[in-house]
């Protein structure tokens, strides 16, 4: 602790929007342990699509971080990029701690000389060449998470304890639980299913009639539990379609709340269902067990949600891993090809000890 001791200001480099922050939790957590008494600030973008938050809507007031510097994404600006140098130097952080996604090493490069102009001269977590790749279990036919790529990245600052559920807390605050519970009603006082089936990639969207008609199966199973509909206000009228055939009780809460209250809502369902989205995200970190669509766009097992009650429907096709934002010469097969059927089961298998 002794070689930490010096660092009063602290840059923490982690873009992207809510799923990105919430997997980067247990870091932040890390972070905020070993550097108790540093002003921790985070570099971050301005979200890529209009809808999504910013990370430090996610963050809050949970006090891991105590503000943020944003930039536009992938700016080729001289004049942005100077004057973001410039607002880092005035900063005068003792050391930047990097939390980027896997990035090519002219990216890496390309950093590192900003960051030495920025007046930087201590980074912990920029990986070298041979952590450029996620690691894989060929036991669990898995690839590592993201979350646990960052903890590896970080390590030299201790152990980021991915499995204490402690190390995922979002910290609401009594307001924000307070908030979440009110936008429920009285769905808060009985079993809950939520539901989250929208998404910013159009290949990562199931459809809405799988999602109608998995609702409406489940209300068939269920219909003693509330339904609880999330999302963003983009989104409010696609979950009202998919919700159609649920006759009993719900609430389409897309758009009213904000991630940490959404989150707080979120804490009191038996079971999340919905896509790789950000209220999946925030739906595991407050210990809720998912059941998710996953299109095959990436490496199974990076997006995946922490935690051994999840269950994620995911089908390896040929064309695995393809980064795709929109898929049209393959029509969508890896994420088309999930049943509802599939899908129903899973939930069964997590709910039925519930019940």
């Amino acid at each position: 602790m002794k070689q930490h001791a010096s660092v009063r200001r602290l840059l923490i480099y982690r873009t992207g929007s809510l799923g990105d922050t919430v997997v980067a939790l247990p870091c932040f957590h890390l972070i905020a342990r070993t550097f108790p008494d540093a002003e921790r600030v985070l570099l971050t973008d301005y979200p890529v699509y209009a809808k999504a938050p910013v990370a430090t809507a996610v963050l809050g007031d949970s006090g891991l971080v105590h503000g943020d510097m944003r930039y536009t994404g992938g700016t080729r600006s001289i004049g942005e990029i100077l004057r973001l140098a410039w607002k880092i130097r005035r900063f005068h952080a003792d050391m930047l701690v990097y939390l980027m996604p896997v990035r090519s090493l002219n990216d890496l490069h390309r950093d590192q000389l900003f960051f030495r102009l920025a007046g930087l001269r201590r980074i912990v977590g920029l990986p070298s060449e041979d952590e450029l790749k996620y690691r894989f279990d060929p036991t669990a036919g898995l690839y590592e998470s993201e979350s646990s790529r960052l903890a590896r990245s970080i390590a030299i600052l201790g152990d980021a304890h991915l499995e204490d559920t402690g190390n995922w807390d979002l910290r609401l605050t009594s307001a924000e639980r307070e908030a979440g519970a009110i936008a429920l009603s009285d769905l808060a006082n009985r079993p809950l299913i939520a539901c989250g089936p929208g998404t910013k990639m159009q290949v990562k969207d199931w459809g809405q009639n799988n999602w109608r008609t998995l609702l409406g199966r489940l209300y068939s199973k269920y219909s003693s539990f509330g339904l609880l509909m999330i999302g963003v206000k983009e989104e409010i009228e696609m979950c009202e379609y998919a919700a159609r055939d649920w006759k009993g009780a719900k609430v389409n809460l897309s758009g009213l709340l904000s991630p940490r209250e959404s989150a707080a809502a979120l804490s009191h369902a038996s079971v999340f269902v919905g896509t790789d989205s950000g209220p999946m995200h925030l739906a595991a970190s407050v210990g809720v067990p998912c059941v998710c669509v996953f299109s095959a766009r990436r490496l199974p097992g990076i997006w995946f949600p922490p935690g051994a009650r999840n269950s994620v429907i995911y089908h390896k096709t040929e064309c695995h891993n393809c980064g795709l934002y929109t898929c049209i010469a393959n029509a969508k097969k890896c994420i088309l090809s999930i049943t509802v059927d599939e899908m129903e089961q899973a939930v069964n298998r997590t709910i039925c000890p519930q019940v």
